[in-house]
């Protein structure tokens, strides 16, 4: 795996964000830790509301204040992922089945151990931001998002029945 970093997301990456949004529109997956990409009309949309995210004088008040990276391959500044983190899981479906951390990766760089690297980077953010420990889900059969959880130290607590399909929840000590 090529090495990745986390950046905090801005104009100078929007046609790869857009791109990336895309991408997942042509897969017609669930884009996960995308801070509802697929939801806006655009780039500068998306942006604006991953920005009001991260302050809870700004936030949405049906959300939690959240901070939102992009995971760009260091060797060619590539957008391969994107992954957000939760200030806190004091909401009904965060606390339930939502969790801390929410992350995706781009559908053409899978199998290559970025999502790994991408919640350990991130783990480091939410020790800074003193968290003692975080939630994380997937979906019962994602056994790579399930792989990626317990690489990175999580711990299985219990299955959650969420709109008749079965998320996992793991809690990983920081």
């Amino acid at each position: 795996m090529d090495e990745i970093r986390l950046i905090v997301p801005d104009e100078s990456c929007a046609e790869q964000i857009w791109e990336y949004r895309a991408r997942f529109m042509e897969t017609q997956e669930d884009s996960g830790g995308c801070g509802s990409l697929l939801e806006c009309a655009s780039v500068e949309e998306w942006l604006k509301s991953t920005r009001a995210s991260n302050d809870p004088a700004t936030c949405s008040p049906d959300r939690v204040p959240s901070d939102h990276y992009l995971a760009v391959r260091t060797a060619d500044n590539k957008l391969v992922g994107m992954i957000d983190l939760r200030h806190h899981i004091d909401h009904p479906i965060l606390g339930t089945w939502g969790g801390h951390i929410g992350y995706s990766v781009h559908p053409d760089e899978r199998r290559k151990g970025y999502a790994t690297r991408m919640l350990q980077l991130n783990l480091e953010n939410a020790r800074k931001m003193g968290l003692q420990r975080v939630m994380v889900t997937c979906d019962d059969g994602n056994i790579a998002s399930e792989k990626t959880i317990l690489k990175n130290g999580g711990v299985y607590e219990k299955d959650v029945l969420v709109d008749g399909r079965i998320v996992k929840r793991f809690w990983i000590e920081l």
